[in-house]
């Protein structure tokens, strides 16, 4: 039977992985054991994807990322160049703590940019927006958009990926989408 998803012929697929229609794995990438990817993901090259995690439908993620055990990205969801995660807080070399693993959810539609890092058991809302080079040590709510290290929330972003302007109402509107949404409370929420 033939695959309904490409896989490039020096990438390995362990027995047992999931893999769902209309999904690319490119060069040089480790899919193993226990993972399962949604449909139309897209892996790029130099990838590792370890057991138990779990990538929803149309997943991108960029050359040179390791996603470990712990790791659930929900649907739409981008991971940049050499993004990171981690999956234990207090590695040693000569201490064993595979039961140890914290988890990481990554909310629909967020964005983790090139070379940040997500400490493990910190969770990413949806459409959040983690700029290049951040370092996330909290959660992260829906919509917020962080830099630096450690990050820091400097503002909010839309569903299209802009900054929102919100006016004296609470209500900003995406320049592309024409999408609007509302702040209140230091939530942001689309209206409908």
């Amino acid at each position: 039977m033939e695959n309904s998803y490409f896989v490039h012929p020096s990438a390995i697929i362990d027995e047992g992985a999931k893999i769902g229609d209309g999904s690319k794995i490119w060069h040089f990438s480790h899919i193993m054991s226990g993972c399962e990817i949604g449909e139309n993901c897209n892996i790029g090259q130099n990838v590792v994807i370890s057991p138990e995690v779990k990538l929803g439908k149309n997943v991108k993620v960029q050359n040179n990322v390791s996603i470990f055990t712990g790791v659930v990205c929900e649907d739409d969801v981008f991971l940049g160049p050499s993004m990171v995660f981690t999956n234990v807080n207090n590695p040693r070399s000569a201490v064993v703590r595979r039961n140890q693993y914290v988890k990481t959810n990554v909310g629909k539609g967020a964005t983790i940019g090139a070379n940040a890092t997500v400490v493990c058991g910190h969770n990413i809302g949806e459409y959040a927006f983690i700029g290049a080079g951040a370092v996330v040590t909290k959660d992260i709510p829906p919509y917020a958009l962080v830099i630096g290290n450690p990050a820091k929330q400097t503002g909010w972003m839309s569903e299209y990926g802009h900054k929102l302007k919100f006016d004296a109402n609470g209500i900003a509107v995406c320049p592309e989408s024409k999408q609007e949404y509302s702040l209140t409370g230091n939530k942001v929420r689309r209206v409908k």
